[in-house]
């Protein structure tokens, strides 16, 4: 999961040229679209600017859901704990308030669980007995709602894999699921240009690791 977290920053870059190439006609999709570009360079600056256009479009799950994205993966690279703990909290309001915009999302679903990932990632064994089951059990809920989500299966799999590994089990049956997220990738069709459609990169790459 921290390598996933790892590969969505990588895989920032070509989505910020996706989404770049658009035609950006709102001042919503202009802002955006530059707070995404601010992600990379100042990520600090682009959680407020997600911030302060979830303040001026409080019926749109996208703002809240990126400004919780940026700070859920700078978790898995930040060592102080403080501030782990400080945008993390951080992160969890703005779930909270991209859940009550959009109920039974799994989009929101992948962002939760990998919130929950950073506390098991950075204290196993404060975090990893009681944090562990509720990861696994947001993974199966969010596979029931939308099995066809790539994004979902792969961090699911992900999730499941590193379980296996963490026992001392093969994941060499897990590369179908990951063959499976890849087919779902060169299929999904997101709702706008600024919908999430991150994972492919990480989905090859944890492909190639896995056949190892």
């Amino acid at each position: 999961m921290y390598r996933l977290a790892l590969l969505i920053i990588m895989f920032l870059t070509s989505q910020l040229n996706a989404q770049t190439e658009t035609k950006t006609n709102t001042n919503f999709e202009k802002g955006m679209t530059k707070a995404l570009a601010l992600w990379e360079s100042n990520p600090a600056d682009a959680v407020n600017l997600f911030e302060r256009i979830a303040s001026a479009e409080p019926d749109n799950w996208l703002p809240p859901y990126y400004a919780a994205m940026v700070l859920i993966t700078g978790g898995f690279s930040e060592n102080n704990m403080e501030t782990v703990h400080a945008n993390l909290n951080r992160a969890q309001n703005f779930l909270n308030d991209a859940t009550a915009i959009s109920k039974e999302n799994s989009e929101i679903m992948v962002l939760q669980a990998m919130l929950h990932t950073v506390y098991v990632v950075k204290d196993g064994a404060k975090y990893g007995m009681t944090l562990s089951p509720k990861i696994a059990k947001i993974y199966e809920e969010a596979y029931k709602l939308s099995p066809k989500n790539p994004r979902v299966l792969l961090s699911k799999t992900q999730w499941d894999m590193g379980a296996a590994k963490f026992f001392g089990q093969d994941t060499k049956p897990f590369c179908k699921d990951i063959e499976k997220a890849i087919e779902l990738f060169t299929n999904f069709k997101p709702e706008t240009s600024l919908h999430p459609k991150w994972g492919m990169d990480g989905a090859k790459k944890a492909l190639a690791e896995c056949k190892l």
